[in-house]
């Protein structure tokens, strides 16, 4: 939480603390242990801004009534040298407690200061994370489960940042194994189908169909013609694979850096298998005595490690695709040594997680060092119908695609409103509307109405300017003090976002800021109103401001300054 809301929490658990031993001192209450209670911020402010249940956890350990007890906290408590006012009891016994007018003041003037940096805090203490997400099949586009998993792992890294981690972002690619032979094998097909005809050279039953296999293929026989027809198939496989999966992967980070996600590493899995860390996982998992072997293969005996048992080496002597997975773990919280490492994955991938975290712990690793988002599926809906294929090309829709008929900011916001275990209907109509239907709109014209209402006093030569305390005083309409305190709450909102891995938190709470800003926009006349109150108007408009900017940034949507 911001410094000015941990002090005022502070500030109030002293003060009841106080005023429990005080009451017991005095004998309104009996000689016991002072009770554990719990401060909140009630959903209801209508009462106060804060609640405390300190007279309902104490009936037990006081043997009385809760009123009893909140009556003896009330007539001990001194709420002098606090932020709050006044303390009242409501209902069985809860005690609430109100802001002084002062308090207002400060949080603007805490958000004046820090600008970009307000909603930062320590909480993560420096802690080294890393987020990997995405990592698509570098043999074909990224698809539109891609785009979702994108901003969600991209804004929970910032999130995460804003919160006090050091983080990274990886792109993990899966150049090695069964897909890249499958796209090498798919490749030979239509490059020697270019030579030799389609009848003479059957395109493998399981092999990559997509138009961009056979522009590769076209591509490479421009560049070298017929030469690798006669080379022998692991020749012609490995220079096809090599000429075609650099271009794959750099369309893989062009494709992500339209849409704003840049990595710190791009990992590849081939580098395990070049420096040996696939054998040795295996090795180790031998060493720890949690292998067996059965019909030739080598088992993960899972049980003790909370996994089922599955193979890690064929018979044939081929690890299985979860051992580089394994190997890439140990790399990231043994060889890195990453505090923690955050997967974002795909929902399919639900069974595969406890055998990773259990050949993670077979392995001496703090299996809790490893986390994994999943996320749900997408489905993509116009005039109301679900469907599969671009409205231009014919063919089914990508990221790149998407990103042809919907706005970059569109795309981020909306994919992001979402927590990840939630199934997502896309709607590509809301996503273009220019209205207040639209969310990323309905947020960004709320900062383009602050830009506006700055354009408008600055042509009437009214500039915002620093307020005194007193003249923040003024601001005291209901709608005014509702959007202080929501703005008092991002810091908070942005820690509980990164403690729960759910960015999906910021893109709620700017929605609510816009609709807090409208309310007050259309309750609270900025000009023309008194010069001390109007400047002190203007002073809660730039912190909206700022905020509303911090908060778009996190998911890497812009704040336009006219619409």
């Amino acid at each position: 939480m911001s410094q000015l809301v941990a002090k005022a929490t502070e500030q109030l658990r002293q003060a009841v603390d106080q005023a429990l031993a005080l009451a017991v001192e005095k004998g309104d209450l009996p000689q016991a242990p002072a009770p554990a209670y719990v401060l909140e911020i009630p959903g209801d402010r209508a009462h106060g801004d804060w609640a405390c249940n300190a007279a309902m956890a104490g009936a037990r350990t006081y043997r009385m009534a809760p009123q009893k007890i909140a009556q003896a906290i009330l007539q001990n408590l001194d709420l002098t040298s606090t932020y709050f006012e006044k303390a009242e009891m409501a209902g069985p016994g809860f005690l609430n407690f109100t802001y002084r007018g002062s308090f207002y003041g400060e949080v603007l003037q805490d958000i004046h200061h820090k600008g970009a940096a307000y909603g930062r805090s320590q909480m993560g203490q420096g802690k080294r994370v890393l987020v990997e997400f995405v990592s698509a099949n570098p043999t074909g586009p990224m698809h539109i489960g891609n785009a979702r998993g994108g901003v969600l792992g991209d804004a929970l890294a910032s999130v995460l940042e804003t919160a006090g981690y050091t983080v990274e972002r990886e792109f993990y690619i899966n150049d090695a194994g069964n897909q890249v032979n499958k796209f090498g094998a798919s490749l030979e097909a239509r490059y020697l189908q270019i030579y030799q005809g389609e009848e003479a050279v059957p395109f493998p039953e399981d092999g990559y169909k997509g138009q961009d296999i056979i522009d590769h293929a076209q591509a490479f026989a421009k560049l070298y013609g017929d030469k690798y027809v006669a080379a022998s198939q692991e020749e012609r496989r490995a220079a096809l694979v090599e000429y075609a999966l650099p271009k794959n992967i750099q369309g893989l980070h062009d494709d992500l850096l339209r849409y704003r996600v840049e990595y710190d590493n791009w990992f590849k899995e081939s580098s395990l298998h070049q420096n040996g860390a696939v054998e040795k996982v295996v090795q180790l998992l031998k060493e720890k005595g949690a292998t067996y072997e059965k019909d030739g293969a080598v088992w993960f005996a899972g049980e003790p490690y909370g996994s089922e048992d599955f193979v890690l080496v064929r018979g044939n002597g081929v690890p299985t695709y979860v051992v580089p997975d394994i190997a890439y773990h140990y790399d990231k919280l043994v060889t890195r040594n990453f505090d923690l490492a955050i997967d974002v994955l795909g929902a399919d991938h639900h069974g595969y997680v406890p055998r990773l975290k259990g050949a993670l712990s077979a392995l001496g690793v703090d299996a809790s060092r490893l986390e994994v988002v999943l996320m749900q599926m997408v489905r993509l809906v116009r005039d109301g119908e679900i469907v599969k294929a671009s409205k231009r090309s014919g063919k089914a829709i990508t990221l790149v695609t998407l990103l042809e008929e919907v706005p970059v900011d569109a795309a981020r916001f909306l994919f992001n409103s979402f927590e990840a275990n939630t199934r997502i209907d896309f709607d590509l109509d809301l996503a273009v509307q220019e209205d207040s239907q639209n969310p990323v709109y309905y947020v960004q014209y709320a900062h383009a109405r602050i830009c506006s209402i700055l354009k408008n006093l600055k042509a009437d030569g009214i500039e915002p300017r620093d307020c005194t305390p007193q003249e923040l005083a003024l601001l005291t309409a209901p709608e005014e003090l509702e959007l202080i305190r929501y703005l008092a709450g991002y810091t908070s909102e942005v820690e509980n976002s990164a403690r729960t891995r759910d960015p999906a938190k910021i893109t709620r709470y700017v929605m609510n800021l816009s609709t807090l800003f409208h309310k007050f926009y259309n309750a609270c006349r900025v000009k023309g109103s008194d010069e001390a109150l109007q400047a002190a108007r203007l002073y809660l408009c730039t912190a909206t401001r700022t905020v509303l900017e911090n908060g778009l940034a996190l998911f890497k949507v812009t704040a336009p300054e006219s619409m």
